[in-house]
């Protein structure tokens, strides 16, 4: 048997005035065939599963391009389409292959193509032909197009929100796709679709008991898989919104049936039924202070500015609202800022300097900052763990103002962990506010160090309110712009 697999992978943000070519792929996380670490990335999880289990199953491995770019705005037509091509190639080259896989995120948009995962397989499926099982891992936070389901025979999505699973899924998805081209399993596809947003966090409920609940569904009685596609409405494209994929072995209405009945129970809990209150900057600090114990801070997420959502990470707007109260012991990072940076790393730890800091990168991300900081802490290389992987945030600084010190770093990434903070000598201990730009990834690092973890509402720069993005090319009806057509 022979497996071909390859991973290219952003997540497009639309609306972002932040764009991507070819270079922010190679600049991120660009592995030519055998480069890919031992460790997975987000979106390449599939490549070291496939990896590990090669030996002990007996199958030649042919191992692709990986790459990922951080998410931004639109991808360019010519970045897009050379590391496709590039991937495609390689495909053409390992010929023939009983099994293809891909990493992808399912939310990637370059110019002139909105759905470039699904573009991706169908040309895939071209080369690889009919009997070829196609299976792609997708991010939770995708669009499951109708082009993706049907030139894959297995598409298994992330089950946990923070993404605490890519490895695990993927593992899923070799594992389908193993017994797909051997025959003993016959994976069709269903597809619900909820009409709407309908996101939810895992680390609350109800979305935690959901998920364990449609994990303990699979293996059982025909069904193959459950995904949940949160979708990703940061997105001007045809298939935003959120749905559910089931696989069963063989039952097509059996697959349906079942997508149908969970796709209507995520609807029924109400537009505000799993989201957790979001705080407006100063009551989110004063909730935070009436929480906050010795020892143990208040994590804030300020996730409208959370890099992962395509936007800059360099708001400005907690750091003024953390300044207006000099007397609370806060930290914030990572804040995105490469030129501070590079003047902070200049001058030295120890250094009293004057800097402007945050709010550059666009109109949405505030005011920039002017003041009198000390430097504390510089790196050449801000890496920290996240799940099963490593994220590099680059050349990174800490600065302190008062009793608040502030995370600078020169790439555009989550603060997924503490050493974001401590590795460069911060002690979040000594705090009793931190606010992290992530929107939910933080929370399985840091919920163990805190006293609470609280969600903010800044006001951007990430478009938080569906009914208010200026959608052209959504299909409609969709809620929250029209009624749901279920409920």
């Amino acid at each position: 048997m022979r497996v071909f697999v390859a991973s290219l992978a952003t997540e497009t943000n639309t609306f972002a005035p932040l764009f991507v070519d070819r270079s922010a792929f190679e600049a991120a996380f660009y592995c030519p065939p055998g480069t890919h670490p031992e460790t997975p990335t987000l979106c390449s999880a599939p490549m070291v599963a496939a990896r590990r289990r090669a030996a002990s199953e007996g199958y030649t491995l042919i191992e692709g391009t990986a790459t990922w770019a951080e998410p931004a705005g639109l991808v360019s037509r010519e970045g897009y389409e050379s590391l496709r091509d590039e991937i495609l190639s390689q495909l053409r080259a390992a010929l023939p292959v009983d099994i293809v896989l891909f990493g992808l995120h399912g939310a990637m948009v370059a110019r002139d193509y909105d759905d470039c995962e699904g573009d991706l397989m169908a040309r895939a499926r071209a080369i690889a032909g009919p009997d070829c099982i196609i299976g792609a891992e997708l991010d939770m936070h995708c669009h499951l197009t109708t082009e993706m389901v049907d030139a894959a025979d297995v598409i298994v999505a992330f089950k946990e929100f923070p993404h605490t699973d890519f490895l695990d899924r993927a593992e899923d998805l070799l594992e389908l796709c193993l017994r797909a081209a051997r025959g003993q399993v016959k994976p069709v596809s269903a597809v619900f679709d909820c009409r709407g947003i309908a996101s939810f966090m895992t680390s609350r409920e109800p979305g935690r008991s959901f998920v364990d609940r449609i994990q303990a569904m699979e293996g059982r009685d025909g069904i193959l898989s459950i995904s949940v596609a949160h979708g990703f409405q940061a997105a001007d494209v045809a298939d935003v919104g959120t749905k559910v994929l089931v696989i069963a072995d063989g039952d097509a209405d059996k697959a349906a049936a079942l997508a149908k009945t969970l796709g209507l129970e995520i609807l029924r809990w109400g537009p505000s039924g799993a989201a957790p209150k979001h705080y407006k900057p100063d009551e989110g600090i004063e909730a935070a202070l009436a929480l906050a114990q010795d020892g143990r801070p208040v994590i804030l997420a300020d996730r409208w500015d959370n890099p992962g959502g395509g936007v800059a990470g360099d708001s400005s707007v907690m750091v003024e609202a953390l300044l207006r109260r000099p007397e609370v012991p806060a930290a914030i990072g990572a804040l995105w800022d490469p030129v501070a940076v590079s003047l902070c790393r200049a001058a030295g730890v120890g250094a009293e300097i004057s800097l402007r800091f945050a709010g550059k990168a666009a109109p949405s991300s505030g005011r920039p900052i002017d003041a009198t900081v000390v430097v504390t802490g510089t790196t050449p290389d801000l890496v920290v763990p996240f799940a099963q992987s490593w994220v590099s945030l680059g050349a990174a600084a800490a600065i302190r103002i008062g009793n608040l010190d502030i995370v600078l770093a020169s790439t555009r990434a989550q603060t997924f962990s503490p050493p974001v903070f401590t590795n460069l000598g911060v002690d979040l201990a000594a705090k009793r506010v931190v606010v992290v730009k992530s929107s939910n990834h933080f929370h399985a690092a840091f919920a163990p160090i805190a006293a609470s973890v609280l969600y903010l509402d800044s006001g951007g720069p990430y478009p938080p309110d569906a009914s208010k993005i200026p959608y052209t090319k959504i299909s409609r009806p969709f809620s929250p712009l029209d009624p749901n057509p279920w409920l």
